[in-house]
């Protein structure tokens, strides 16, 4: 929906190659090698979303490093990782919604539950802490409908700004990457 409403592309930060690999990995126990794939499939994303950022094309994504961090974090991995600069950084939306909701939406999922969706369960509060260290749009999406919760997103980067002015500055968006200069061709990342 945000990528519509964006006009946007929007990007699988697990691409359609490691699907079955996923499948294989969420069924061990290792933590670390879990968040390297996840990693790897981010970086592998990262690559795409900077090919579309190029273009001039605007980016969704549906998550991001932050996500894979905090949760694996949360999870016990002790992977010491330093983000390299070169990486499209997004301003991303943190949906939140209260315990008894979260709960429902849960139940309601048409998803098996995995060892790890039941892991991360039991380390809520340490995922929310994690994620006070990323700069995020917190969005309370309890007791709003799917349009309700993009209303409030796309009103978050338009609120007070003049009806000609560019109301999408760099960084405003959670999950709209900014735009970036072309690079010379010839020239790589640093």
């Amino acid at each position: 929906m945000l990528a519509a409403a964006r006009q946007a592309v929007l990007v699988a930060t697990v691409p359609l190659p490691y699907q079955p690999l996923r499948q294989a990995l969420d069924e061990r126990t290792n933590v670390e090698a879990r968040m390297s794939f996840y990693l790897s499939g981010l970086f592998t994303a990262a690559e795409e979303i900077q090919h579309h950022l190029d273009a001039g094309v605007p980016v969704v994504v549906e998550s991001y490093f932050a996500r894979c961090l905090t949760t694996h974090r949360a999870l016990g991995a002790q992977l010491g990782i330093t983000l390299p600069s070169w990486l499209p950084t997004p301003a991303t939306y943190h949906l939140v919604c209260d315990d008894d909701e979260r709960q429902r939406r849960l139940a309601g999922r048409n998803k098996p539950v995995s060892r790890w969706d039941s892991l991360i369960e039991t380390a809520t509060d340490q995922v929310k802490d994690a994620y006070a260290s990323f700069p995020m749009h917190r969005v309370d999406t309890t007791g709003r409908s799917p349009d309700e919760v993009l209303r409030v997103i796309m009103n978050i980067d338009t609120q007070g700004a003049h009806p000609r002015a560019d109301s999408e500055p760099v960084g405003a968006h959670s999950h709209v990457l900014p735009a970036v200069p072309r690079r010379t061709a010839g020239t790589c990342r640093p």
